[in-house]
């Protein structure tokens, strides 16, 4: 069992949250309503409490309408009367019901969040795609409205250019509105330019928490893609594409070492590695069933040493 101190504040909020996110994606995808109870279990009984979903989730399974996911950790908080220990995030624009930006959806959208969850607020808000046909204004007053109506407690943003968040924020610091206190980027051993660099700068000079979405590439930097092996996975092919650089290869070979020396899985050392860097509070990762759990919860209790983060930070170059 984890205790408190293994929280971590998350950027300028009042939020603590366990250092690994258990991405939703799968609930109602890959993992249907027994096997995410199952799941969600695991996490909150290891001491997790940063559950990530969004509305979208996963209106792209076929049968599927959007809002699965949302409404399977709702009944699970609700069976397990456990509401008040969670941060639930979750996101808007993608849902296939509320598309896009504008103060009109964003609202709408939050309300259809809230029944979904089955609960009264929402810990923390995603705009899950800038939509830059919006102006900043009109999304910063509606998140704004949220807040002070209590439906959200704080609000994020994912998939944003440096330049939109600064003038984002540069709105809300100057009227006095809602501010953002986390993002949300695509951030790994095998894809570091999607964040490090401006938009990274932008989030450390504002003091925004870093909360990576594909922490292990798919499933690459779980290290069960190998050269000469078939990996049945949903997500195979995209995860199967960096055994093909030299990079992917060098990230593997450190990766295994340095497992090897910590007598831990490959996955919870790629997971230790981007927790350990700049701005970040917490990779997110997803487990389908019980079993894939352990390697992620172990983050929580690996430190890595200097020579051997800076070992990845090159092989990864």
């Amino acid at each position: 069992m984890t205790t408190s101190s293994s929280l971590r504040k998350l950027g300028s909020s009042d939020l603590e949250v366990f250092p690994l996110s258990l991405g939703g994606n799968v609930f109602g995808w890959t993992a249907d309503e027994t096997a995410s109870f199952a799941v969600l279990d695991a996490y909150a009984a290891a001491g997790g409490n940063f559950i990530d979903t969004a509305d979208a989730y996963s209106a792209w399974a076929p049968g599927n309408s959007g809002g699965e996911s949302e409404t399977i950790i709702g009944r699970w908080a609700k069976a397990r009367g456990n509401r008040d220990k969670l941060v639930i995030a979750t996101k808007v624009s993608q849902h296939p019901e509320y598309q896009g930006l504008s103060a009109a959806n964003i609202k709408a959208a939050a309300d259809a969040s809230l029944r979904r969850l089955d609960t009264d607020h929402i810990d923390l808000y995603y705009t899950h795609f800038d939509k830059t046909e919006v102006p900043v204004d009109e999304i910063i007053g509606a998140l704004d409205e949220l807040v002070k109506a209590g439906k959200v407690r704080h609000i994020a943003a994912s998939n944003i250019s440096p330049e939109r968040l600064q003038e984002s924020l540069e709105f809300s610091d100057r009227e006095g509105l809602a501010r953002y206190v986390a993002l949300q980027p695509h951030y790994n051993l095998v894809s570091r330019d999607t964040y490090e660099g401006a938009l990274q700068d932008v989030a450390s000079r504002a003091g925004l928490a870093a909360v990576p979405y594909f922490a292990l590439a798919s499933g690459f930097l779980t290290g069960k893609y190998r050269p000469g092996t078939t990996v049945d996975s949903a997500r195979a092919e995209g995860a199967a594409k960096h055994l093909d650089s030299e990079r992917g290869i060098r990230v593997l070979t450190a990766l295994d070492e340095i497992a090897q020396a910590h007598d831990a899985q490959v996955a919870t050392v790629a997971l230790a590695w981007l927790g350990a860097q700049p701005t970040v509070a917490a990779p997110i990762a997803s487990a389908r069933t019980v079993e894939q759990l352990p390697a992620l919860l172990a983050v929580a209790e690996l430190e890595l040493t200097e020579t051997e983060i800076t070992r990845l930070t090159q092989a990864s170059a």
